[in-house]
């Protein structure tokens, strides 16, 4: 057996410590703790055999795994720990398996109004947006006398950016920053955060962060998250300024009228490899500088003509570039829960993106039915049609028309208060190829 060394050894110590800084704590505050962990652990599935004309037959399967386990967030002194594991393996192996650790920290916390929390280890930091991943320490102050429900929050974290689809950590990246958030019951929050991220000599990102859920009663709900660039990306050789900015926004002016609006603008820009290229010295391009501008604005009207019968229509447009044209997407569809007392629900709806050289038409259609109360069976159907056209230099107009069928059959079953089980089958078809998959997942509640 190999060695682990490098990154893999700094993953493994994390974890390990992790691991050890719940066991010796715990014990020594079992009494003091008043909640239970609880979590869940997956086990899934999932190959596809897919024929293509002129091409032989070929499989893909992959077995992916899932463990969830955690401390709840509790007001009493305690320990607390939080583990969020995905590992995947796929048949041929044409890939390697896969190791993300979302979660594997370990803290202990006062009790109290005023506490201190401390964790170390692999953590998402929600309050912190896009650059929420850290390996590291997290400290932090919770104030919460201010009226019932009603909550302060302060934190600041260092450490690591660790890797997605592997144990490992971006080579040459440090980051560090903080937060404070209000929060008012269970919905009402609101937090912005200071962030900077290094690699090597230089500043890869300055940014701060902002979020707010705004609930109002019953009849409005608003979430918007932002981010804005203190310095330019790559050590201030991209322009700083708002890096993303989304709103949803939801009105219910009766029971059954709901209004949805939503939002969403930005620039996708590497700053990481811009930063690697400056370290490097190699030419910048002004494309990879600027990014790429993007906006997206919609609203879909949502009624429930009778009990159980809701209708739904959309409309947004979107826009992929700043120098590129606006496209329209119309999305209407409805849903129909037991239907005439027969127990079957129907889902229906119709999609359509209205681009000048590309068009795009959706069609998707559901029936589904409860078996008892433990078994849930649907059945799927979808197609789409994509129109591509490009003019040659002589002027010669090509159109093409991709098209694909989807037909799914989807089943779940709780098998007891603890065990679930989903089942899915795909028969999928396009121009050249046709494709049979099959998805099957276990999972067991840890409570």
């Amino acid at each position: 057996m190999s060695a682990i060394t490098g990154p893999r050894r700094l993953a493994a110590a994390l974890v390990v410590g992790a691991m050890g800084a719940v066991l010796v704590p715990s014990f020594a505050v079992a009494q003091v703790a008043s909640s239970k962990p609880y979590g869940r652990v997956s086990f899934n599935v999932d190959t596809t055999g897919r024929t293509t004309e002129g091409l032989p037959a070929r499989r893909d399967s992959e077995i992916s795994t899932s463990l969830t386990f955690v401390m709840p967030d509790a007001d009493t002194g305690g320990a607390e720990f939080g583990v969020d594991l995905r590992q995947a393996r796929r048949f041929p192996a044409d890939r390697p398996s896969r190791l993300s650790i979302y979660d594997g920290y370990a803290g202990v916390h006062s009790g109290g109004a005023t506490q201190l929390r401390v964790r170390g280890g692999h953590m998402w930091l929600q309050d912190m947006g896009t650059v929420g991943a850290l390996a590291g320490i997290l400290g932090e102050v919770r104030h919460g006398t201010l009226g019932e429900g009603t909550r302060l929050r302060a934190g600041f974290f260092a450490g690591l950016e660790p890797l997605v689809y592997e144990t490992g950590y971006a080579p040459g990246i440090r980051k560090e920053g903080g937060y404070f958030a209000f929060e008012r019951g269970y919905l009402q929050r609101h937090t912005v955060g200071f962030a900077r991220v290094r690699q090597g000599g230089l500043t890869e990102r300055s940014l701060l962060t902002f979020s707010n859920f705004i609930p109002a009663g019953k009849r409005f709900f608003a979430y918007q998250a932002a981010e804005f660039d203190i310095k330019g990306p790559a050590n201030g050789t991209a322009g700083g300024g708002l890096s993303y900015f989304l709103a949803n926004v939801r009105v219910s002016p009766t029971d059954r009228v709901e209004i949805l609006g939503t939002y969403n603008r930005g620039r996708a820009l590497d700053a990481r490899g811009l930063t690697e290229d400056l370290l490097k010295g190699r030419p910048l391009t002004t494309q990879a500088i600027e990014g790429l501008r993007y906006e997206s604005r919609g609203a879909r009207l949502t009624v429930e003509v009778v009990k159980n019968v809701r209708i739904y229509g959309g409309i947004a447009t979107d826009r992929n570039n700043r120098d590129d044209d606006p496209t329209a997407r119309v999305t209407v569809g409805g849903h129909a829960g037991n239907v005439f007392g027969s127990g079957f629900d129907l889902s229906a709806s119709d999609a359509r993106i209205n681009r000048p050289n590309a068009p795009f038409h959706s069609r998707y259609l559901s029936v589904g039915r409860a078996l008892g109360r433990a078994v849930y069976l649907s059945v799927d159907y979808s197609t789409s049609l994509s129109v591509v056209r490009f003019q040659r230099s002589d002027g010669l107009v090509i159109e093409t028309r991709p098209w694909t069928r989807q037909f799914t059959i989807n089943g779940s079953a709780m098998l007891n208060r603890y065990l679930s089980l989903l089942v899915t089958v795909d028969d999928e078809a396009d121009d050249t190829s046709t494709g049979l998959r099959l998805f099957s997942g276990l999972s067991y509640r840890i409570q």
